[in-house]
């Protein structure tokens, strides 16, 4: 085995490739078929969308982990450490394992070329097929068609939502992201779509390879009210199923419904008390991720999300005004150069009253000069700092009681903030509020 840590291979995988993104299967495929992996366990959710997919693998992971099964989860990406991309019942996997992974996919790669992603997904399947697991939720990392998660036939595909990013890739149009993220169908397999209202390219694929489709607002649904939510769905018979009153979930209860119906779709057992238990404990750290913390003796509320596109903008400007602070709401925003700063402006701008924008620890960081710009012209109040810290840090010292702070706009930006978050506050537990 190749000796070397984990901060050397991940080091040695940015540096491997000459492109960080070069969409295909076959070369994957080839390494994969080296290393001699199958299906990673008896069954396999592969999870595709503009947003949502990462508490939609939670969720799927916690119902079913709640059952007793052995679950594994691929995520991307990873907000403080490369581990957190591959769990194995709710835990990430050790740096050795991740370490002999690696080792073992670079004796069998040869001289093909893998991307870093690439690397990460075929030891991810490595580590899962030597688990031993029940199940294995995959989240796709860009479009769904050739990524390299889409190695894996899905027992059952799950498309959150189509929305418009990474254009240079997915294309432009509705349309093109629906053609792409249809690629992890398979004939005869479940469909999900928790979009309301799916482009026709992926109602094609439905029709072409002849899956039992489900989709949002026609074959599951759901209802809130103040305390409670009630879903209903079909399971995989195709009988109607209905679950009242269950509590509440912290994470997005669109993709807590989707989750739901997934889970149902796979024949697994229905006890409507342990399944409202399992969506209401279900926790992603960065999204809809609050905090108490005691700052300078004084006690502050942060709210963070990774929302990086319009379609996360309006998601979580919706939830923000359902959820309005006793106080002012402050905002800390930093954004990659590649998104649509307007159209993630736009939505917040009458959310949050104060601004502190800064840019990100990565050369892909849009200038703070216009940030500032943006805010300014939708008419907002804005400051610029030098960084995400000083932002948080600015906006810490200015909230006063009621006030929340929402860090948001990147994982980059998210990350930053968790960083000093452990490094210079406490928190505070004082209300009761599991975290």
């Amino acid at each position: 085995m190749i000796e070397r840590s984990l901060g050397q291979w991940l080091a040695y995988l940015e540096q491997l490739h000459p492109s960080a993104i070069d969409m295909g299967l076959d070369r994957s495929r080839e390494v994969a078929a080296r290393l001699g992996l199958g299906k990673p366990a008896e069954r396999v959710v592969t999870v595709t969308g503009t947003n949502g997919k990462g508490s939609t693998c939670a969720f799927i992971a916690a119902l079913m982990q709640d059952r007793e099964m052995k679950v594994g989860v691929y995520a991307s990406p990873h907000l403080l450490r490369y581990n957190e991309r591959v769990l194995i019942n709710g835990a990430p996997v050790s740096d050795a394992q991740l370490c002999e992974a690696f080792s073992a996919v670079e004796a069998a790669r040869g001289d093909t070329t893998l991307t870093y992603f690439e690397m990460g997904t075929l030891a991810a399947l490595w580590l899962f097929q030597q688990a031993g697991l029940d199940a294995v939720v995959l989240e796709v990392g860009l479009g769904g068609r050739l990524d390299a998660v889409n190695l894996v036939d899905a027992d059952v595909a799950v498309v959150t939502s189509i929305g418009l990013d990474h254009a240079e890739y997915l294309g432009d149009t509705r349309e093109s992201v629906a053609f792409e993220k249809a690629g992890i169908l398979r004939a005869a397999a479940p469909a999900l779509c928790g979009d309301l209202d799916p482009p026709q390219p992926l109602l094609d694929k439905v029709a072409e390879l002849g899956c039992p489709f489900y989709q949002r607002g026609r074959d599951y649904d759901f209802s809130v009210d103040d305390q409670h939510w009630s879903w209903r769905g079909v399971d995989a018979e195709g009988y109607a199923v209905e679950l009242l009153s269950l509590p509440l979930p912290a994470l997005p209860i669109e993709n807590a419904a989707l989750a739901l119906q997934a889970y149902v779709a796979l024949g697994l057992p229905r006890d409507a008390a342990r399944i409202g238990w399992a969506l209401e404990h279900t926790r992603v750290a960065g999204r809809l991720d609050r905090h108490r913390v005691i700052w300078n003796s004084k006690p502050v509320n942060l709210l963070l999300d990774v929302g990086h596109n319009p379609h996360a903008a309006r998601y979580l400007a919706g939830h923000l005004a359902r959820h309005a602070p006793a106080g002012e709401r402050l905002a800390v925003f930093g954004l990659l150069q590649d998104k649509d700063l307007a159209g993630v402006v736009e939505p917040l701008i009458d959310v949050v009253h104060h601004w502190a924008v800064a840019p990100l620890k990565t050369g892909r960081t849009r200038p703070v000069a216009e940030l500032q710009a943006s805010v300014q012209n939708l008419g907002g109040a804005v400051a610029s700092h030098a960084s995400v810290a000083d932002a948080l840090e600015a906006q810490c010292e200015r909230a006063g009681e009621g006030d929340e702070i929402l860090v948001f706009g990147s994982f980059y930006c998210v990350a930053e903030a968790l960083k000093w978050l452990y490094g210079n506050v406490q928190e505070d537990n004082t209300d009761g509020i599991a975290r």
